[in-house]
């Protein structure tokens, strides 16, 4: 990862909500046309992800004062549930998206409950090699309402 980016927890203070926004649905534009059902990123607001980050952990990553990427971390009964991990196309491939992941499982670890768990689409391939190569394993497949086939992919990861 470049030296200039940092990794924070979501500061209390935070007000570039609607840059957070953006970020998110731009991260996650190219799966229009490609996955299906659409991604619930299509039923954020500013108003539900205000209370998305009241309700979850987030993480940021900021790289010369630009917000360049966003992971948030939902506590569940055995283990954290890991979504909308986002990095800007303009900072892909300096090892930011894998910096957030560490900052999930560390929180996790701090937490005592040692296991991520994601969900990505069926149709997204290079996304279940990059969570391979982050270590996280198939655990189930599902589908979602008013499918007869599974449309998503859950995977996790053991911690420490």
């Amino acid at each position: 990862m470049t030296a200039d980016v940092t990794i924070a927890r979501l500061p209390q203070d935070f007000d570039r909500w609607a840059e957070l926004l953006d970020l998110i649905m731009r991260s996650f534009a190219y799966m229009d046309g490609v996955i299906d059902p659409p991604s619930s990123a299509h039923r954020l607001t500013l108003a539900n992800l205000l209370d998305k980050a009241r309700d979850e952990v987030c993480f940021i990553a900021m790289l010369e004062g630009r917000l360049v990427g966003c992971i948030f971390a939902a506590e569940r009964a055995e283990v954290f549930y890991v979504g909308k991990l986002a990095v800007d196309d303009s900072a892909r491939g300096a090892g930011i998206g894998r910096a957030l992941m560490v900052a999930a499982e560390r929180y996790a670890i701090e937490q005592g409950k040692p296991v991520l768990e994601l969900q990505t689409r069926i149709e997204l391939a290079a996304n279940h090699t990059t969570f391979a190569r982050m270590g996280f394993v198939e655990f189930e497949r599902t589908a979602h309402e008013g499918f007869d086939r599974p449309t998503s992919i859950t995977f996790r990861k053991m911690l420490g």
